[in-house]
């Protein structure tokens, strides 16, 4: 178990000279203002909660005390680094969508939420004050043996109180004090380190959601999920580069062929067979790079997602305003969800909008991707749910596809969109995306993606 890993320190013989008795004993002092801070914020809470409850008032300070568990943890795990080396995760997920209510509701059904605040009540009555008389008493101890012949100056009567314990009535005898409290300091450091380690232990198991059957099975199916996305993505390039370096390359070089042939000037009909056929390969050249491009853009490997929207936009019916701030590659899986994502949903507006402008916005902000599509158009854009119409009434409620929910077929107007956002929503929630859609009638249409974007591995 981790745990092991704190106590080992304490058998090594060089813990005494080593940075750690002073780490414990910097991990204990700062609890006692936290902690006395955290008993004072659940108090006042508490009280003007209940007291305002009665007038609605309070139902806020009610819902921020059963919250308040969150920002403390989140403290907690950080400062349990200076005792634990290895970090403390967070165990909260992300909101299937944005704003304030989608957070509140995510939190509250939250199991670790719920075990966070059992942790602030347990810190705020019962952790800090035992920290506290611990820390003190071992301050109190060799501070006051160390202290005796100051005392015992400042006091002008050559006798000094040892921790109200004795007099000390001589110089020598005050200095031998201050030696045994001297020599005591580095024995103390042991127990106060066990105290850390503990401290750090019962923090560790109070703030890290145990992981049942179920949780370990979706996390293996999670695992295996991605497994089976880069797997994907790598038979697709694959694909990629045996048309572009296979088959686009025959039909090259039966295209030469071929015009060498009609060059030599055979007579009729072979001079205008050749012709038509020098044609019909030119047309399959030109079919086969489109169907390359749309397996994986060759400016999407080269230049990164950035590039291959503003491909996607130059390409556009309609003129399109690209601003995407994207730092660095991301997963090639991420790219090419998004990339398809926003190819998508333009291709929706020059079909179906009726805009004459759109935009793409996006960027990375707290290890997600935000991307957003906008138009000008005429609006009423729907997302279907579980097979069904859904979403977009009056006033532009958004429909939603999520964790690969129902289907995307949708209407614009009337008139239907067809089913490709049904594979952006599926293939987005195989990221752990979402997909949002905006459209109140008369526009403007926003079309937003959310997918988690961690740092590409090596992509050489």
């Amino acid at each position: 178990m981790h745990s092991s890993g704190l106590w080992r320190p304490l058998r090594r013989r060089d813990y005494v000279i080593s940075a750690r008795p002073w780490r414990a004993a910097l991990y204990l002092l700062t609890s006692v203002p936290l902690g006395a801070a955290t008993l004072l914020t659940l108090v006042l809470l508490a009280v003007a909660g209940s007291a305002l409850a009665v007038v609605l008032v309070g139902l806020p300070l009610l819902l921020v005390l059963a919250l308040s568990g969150i920002p403390l943890a989140s403290l907690e795990r950080r400062r349990l680094r200076l005792v634990d080396s290895t970090p403390l995760a967070d165990p909260h997920r992300e909101p299937p969508g944005t704003g304030l209510a989608a957070w509140l509701r995510t939190r509250l059904q939250e199991r670790s939420t719920w075990r966070e605040l059992g942790y602030a009540l347990l810190f705020a009555t019962v952790l800090w004050p035992l920290e506290a008389l611990a820390v003190g008493a071992m301050l109190l101890v060799c501070g006051g043996l160390m202290t005796t012949p100051a005392v015992m100056a400042a006091g002008g009567d050559g006798e000094a109180k040892v921790l109200k314990l004795w007099i000390a009535d001589s110089y020598p005898e005050a200095f031998a004090v201050l030696a045994a409290g001297v020599l005591l300091l580095p024995v103390l450091a042991y127990p106060l380190g066990a105290l850390a380690a503990g401290r750090a232990v019962l923090t560790r198991q109070l703030l890290s959601v145990p992981e049942s059957g179920a949780d370990s099975r979706l996390q293996e199916l999670d695992r295996s999920r991605m497994r089976l996305v880069d797997a994907f993505e790598a038979e697709r390039r694959r694909i990629e580069r045996d048309l572009h370096d296979g088959a686009q390359q025959r039909l090259v070089a039966l295209s030469m062929t071929l015009g060498l042939a009609r060059l030599e000037g055979p007579a009729e009909p072979l001079g205008g067979l050749l012709a038509k056929a020098q044609g019909e390969a030119d047309v399959a050249l030109v079919e086969i790079r489109e169907l390359i491009r749309g397996i994986h853009p060759q400016v999407l490997t080269d230049r990164g997602l950035p590039a291959a929207v503003e491909d996607i936009a130059d390409r556009s019916p309609i003129p399109v305003d690209v601003r995407l701030d994207v730092p660095g590659r991301l997963l090639e899986a991420v790219e090419s969800g998004v990339y398809f994502a926003v190819s998508e949903a333009l291709a929706n507006v020059a079909k179906h909008s009726g805009a004459t402008l759109a935009s793409v916005r996006g960027g990375v902000a707290f290890g997600r991707l935000a991307v957003e599509v906008e138009d000008d158009g005429q609006g009423g854009a729907r997302l279907a749910a579980d097979g069904g119409e859904a979403g977009a009434a009056d006033g532009g409620e958004a429909g939603a596809a999520d964790g690969g929910a129902g289907g995307s077929t949708g209407t614009v107007g009337g008139a239907r969109v067809g089913t490709g956002l049904q594979g952006v929503a599926d293939r987005l929630s195989v990221l752990g995306g979402s997909l949002l859609l905006s459209s109140p009638p008369g526009g403007p249409t926003v079309f937003r993606l959310e997918v988690p974007c961690p740092p590409a591995r090596s992509r050489t």
